[in-house]
């Protein structure tokens, strides 16, 4: 039976890569990355450097320490690929790890339950036999968020995805009942027919579940107003070891604290949720959409804050600072680029694009008015000139070809108010780049807004810099201890939709009020009152 539900799952959808985002089909060739090791030895002076990624059959697995009950054999697996790939998430050290065959603290099991009552039958066996529970959706965690804890004596992983439908539409209220399991692509298809979409594009949206996303309060594709999972969930529906939460689906309620806010973020501490009732909206088909340049970094934000303090709530509102001009959209090095976008079901966007122009135009933006590009239903939008590189360099920016050639990479986001954000962003940047010099011999630092808020924005930042062979985890750890301590030190928030995991978690306890820490202990004793799920995230 288990052999039988894996191999249809496998069929299904192609198997995942152990070591990169997406399936191992979509690995790059052997050519793709000789031609990055040479362009990355050119930017960087040094010897091109090229790593194999290790195979399965040479990794030192450790064997399973948990024997399944014949009763949960059908949704419990032993098999070594399944607990290689649920070992770890896609964050550079997880990436690297799986790279080089190291498999140093797998899952002991994984389950895939089917449904509610499976999935209570597995957690039910796991607490009663003491074994941790890592709770999993696509895999994308870039925090350590579903890596088994290395102390555990035991670890099982639910993986939910077998839990993937949609399973009600209420198109009155636009709203809809959806497993947890689902995965972007599954939800939107799902809801397609329908005319209906749940509009919500994290980068990771192609391997990130709709659990998932409520676990970790993830940001998708609204960068103003709707921004996080928050602004679309209604209800939601999770099992504990003490028993089943389920919220009432209501519009909004003042009726004391949010049953759901407790859940939103908890990042699989508190119960495992099966499902949820989404806030959906009608499939737009009017757009508009510019990139505005600007001279410089600071004319660009500023632009930018004007724009989103008029409230004109633009989809899309982001800039990029020139080094990300540069290398995503083809600019010249010195030069801002600000992309706005608009859209809607009902309207045309062309009022809103033009005073949006309007405000960037006062600021000191540059644009043509044939630049600005709208569209209707019976008219596609168009995605040329430095909008659409950017875009396509986005959508098709792929880590994958980075491993393994000696690139210690990443990213960090947060958010900070516009009173603090110049002094901010001087103190990041004059941090991070003495980091770099020190731990790398010199590399990057760019920065691009992700999401914008009357009072202040969410810098999403990137670091990248040479590293030594062998020693990249230990100079990714001082890079990353620089930026956390950098942006904490300077009142902004160690993460804005990337969540806590155990990565940022010595952060998070600076952050957070010592009391909320104290609330959200007896929370878990309540729910969880043995201490397995997901130990190590948020609270001890």
């Amino acid at each position: 039976m288990e052999g039988e539900r894996l191999t249809q799952r496998w069929n299904a959808s192609g198997r995942r890569s152990l070591w990169g985002w997406g399936l191992a089909a979509d690995e790059p060739t052997d050519d793709q990355r000789h031609r990055l090791a040479a362009t990355l030895a050119r930017r960087y002076g040094v010897e091109a450097r090229i790593e194999a990624p290790a195979s399965l059959a040479d990794a030192e697995l450790r064997a399973p320490r948990v024997a399944v009950p014949a009763a949960l054999a059908g949704s419990c697996s032993t098999d070594p690929w399944e607990r290689a790939r649920h070992a770890y998430g896609m964050a550079y050290t997880d990436r690297l790890r799986a790279f080089r065959g190291r498999f140093d603290a797998p899952p002991d099991a994984v389950a895939f339950p089917a449904d509610e009552t499976e999935l209570e039958a597995v957690l039910d066996w796991c607490d009663a036999a003491g074994h941790v529970v890592v709770p999993f959706g696509g895999g994308s965690s870039v925090v350590w968020g579903v890596n088994p804890p290395a102390d555990a004596a035991s670890v099982v992983t639910i993986d939910l995805t077998a839990m993937d439908r949609v399973l009600e539409i209420d198109p009155t209220s636009r709203a809809a009942r959806i497993q947890a399991g689902a995965l972007g692509p599954a939800v939107e298809d799902q809801l397609r027919p329908h005319g209906l979409t749940l509009r919500h594009f994290p980068q990771s949206f192609q391997w990130s579940t709709v659990g998932g996303w409520i676990a970790t309060r993830s940001g998708g594709h609204y960068a103003t107003n709707h921004t996080h999972i928050d602004d679309f969930v209604e209800s939601v529906r999770m099992l504990t070891p003490s028993g089943w939460w389920e919220s009432r689906r209501l519009p909004g309620s003042g009726a004391g604290p949010s049953p759901d806010r407790l859940v939103l973020g908890s990042e699989g501490t508190l119960g495992i949720v099966s499902e949820a009732w989404l806030r959906l909206q009608a499939r737009p088909t009017f757009r508009a959409s510019a990139g505005v340049r600007f001279p410089g970094w600071e004319a660009g934000w500023q632009a930018v804050r004007a724009i989103v303090q008029a409230k004109l709530w633009p989809a899309n509102l982001r800039i990029l600072d020139p080094l990300e001009a540069q290398r995503g959209a083809g600019l010249d090095g010195s030069t801002a680029l600000v992309i706005v976008g608009f859209e809607s079901a009902d309207v045309s966007q062309r009022a809103n694009i033009e005073a949006a122009i309007a405000l960037a135009r006062d600021h000191g933006g540059e644009i043509g008015d044939d630049e600005i590009r709208t569209a209707d239903a019976s008219t596609p939008p168009g995605r040329g000139g430095a909008v659409g590189a950017w875009r396509d360099s986005f959508v098709g920016f792929d880590l994958n070809t980075m491993t393994g050639l000696g690139l210690v990479t990443d990213t960090f986001e947060t958010a900070i108010t516009w009173d603090r954000w110049p002094d901010f962003d001087v103190e990041v940047r004059a941090r991070l780049g003495r980091a770099l010099d020190e731990v790398c011999g010199g590399g990057l630092l760019s920065c691009r807004f992700t999401h914008v808020y009357t009072d202040g924005p969410a810098p999403y930042y990137t670091f990248a810099g040479m590293g030594r062979q062998g020693g990249e985890e230990q100079q990714w750890a001082e890079l990353k201890e620089a930026a956390s301590e950098a942006v904490v030190a300077a009142g902004g928030t160690i993460t804005h939709h990337h969540a806590i995991g155990r990565m940022h978690r010595p952060a998070y306890d600076r952050q957070r009020p010592d009391l909320f820490a104290a609330a959200l202990r007896a929370a878990k004793r309540a729910l969880d009152p043995n201490g397995l799920l997901n130990p190590g995230v948020l609270v001890d």
